[in-house]
């Protein structure tokens, strides 16, 4: 399968601004690119790229003053499976974790572990350690959190969500992760692509999405609480503790989002 993925972003800027963007597809899928999706700039500007600590590709650039658009359209292969199941993943003992996923078991800006810990306790001490904990996590995590678009807020945290009962898919993401890290298992944030690809319409407005990862028997699974079903086409830009590490665009002064456009489609 060959899935073309890309955006469109535009910026007004009433200043000289520096721009740091995380949007180009993870490292770890290099091999399944066949057209690279390149950053571009309109007024063309110098990009710097590099990789930060989470292995995540970085560009930066100094947006001059007035509008700007970011742009970039690439084309990745695809196994056409549906995200792994490995139901027999055991959970492992805090002191047998390895020492680089310790990092994602602790509290960060958007999972507050400190305050949701006897939630999690309450909830989820009875279940079966490993896989079958995780997707309990997620059970309950699609079930009380309301999708909607309108309830989307740059500053909501795990804790707010919890209590409010209402997201979008980072939000999802941040509660399951903050649970499963209160029940001493490794979460970790990843955004990127996710289209529609073998889900039957209507279909919602394409965005990029929010999804996390857990360590479980060895390595890394990911799990989805907001579709909360295995799914096609999944297509990963960036990784972190939580969406403080890895966002779009982080811009160093006042600016007007204009316009925002995403797409990935399955293309012959």
């Amino acid at each position: 399968m060959k899935i073309r993925v890309g955006y469109e972003i535009i910026y007004d800027f009433p200043q000289t601004t520096p721009v740091i963007m995380v949007l180009g597809i993870h490292s770890s899928r290099t091999p399944d690119v066949i057209v690279p999706d390149n950053l571009t700039t309109s007024p063309s500007v110098p990009i710097s790229r590099y990789r930060d600590v989470y292995s995540n590709w970085c560009s930066r650039i100094i947006a001059p003053a007035g509008r700007m658009h970011l742009s970039a359209d690439g084309l990745v292969r695809d196994s056409g499976l549906p995200d792994a199941v490995f139901a027999s993943a055991s959970q492992h003992a805090v002191e047998d974790l390895p020492a680089e996923t310790l990092l994602f078991l602790l509290g960060s800006r958007y999972c507050e572990t400190q305050r949701l810990s006897n939630v999690a306790w309450n909830l989820f001490e009875k279940s079966p350690p490993g896989w079958a904990r995780v997707q309990a996590i997620c059970d309950f995590v699609h079930r009380h959190i309301a999708f909607g678009y309108e309830n989307a807020r740059a500053t909501m945290t795990a804790w707010e969500v919890f209590n409010e009962g209402k997201g979008v898919c980072r939000d999802y993401a941040h509660l399951a992760i903050t649970l499963c890290r209160c029940m001493n298992i490794p979460a970790r944030y990843c955004t990127g692509y996710l289209g529609d690809i073998g889900v039957p319409p209507p279909y919602g407005p394409m965005d990029f999405a929010g999804w996390f990862e857990a360590y479980l028997g060895g390595k890394w699974h990911t799990f989805d609480p907001r579709n909360n079903t295995p799914r096609i086409g999944r297509v990963l830009i960036a990784q972190g503790r939580d969406a403080a590490d890895v966002p779009i665009t982080h811009t160093f002064g006042p600016n007007t989002l204009v316009s925002f456009k995403v797409w990935t489609d399955e293309v012959s």
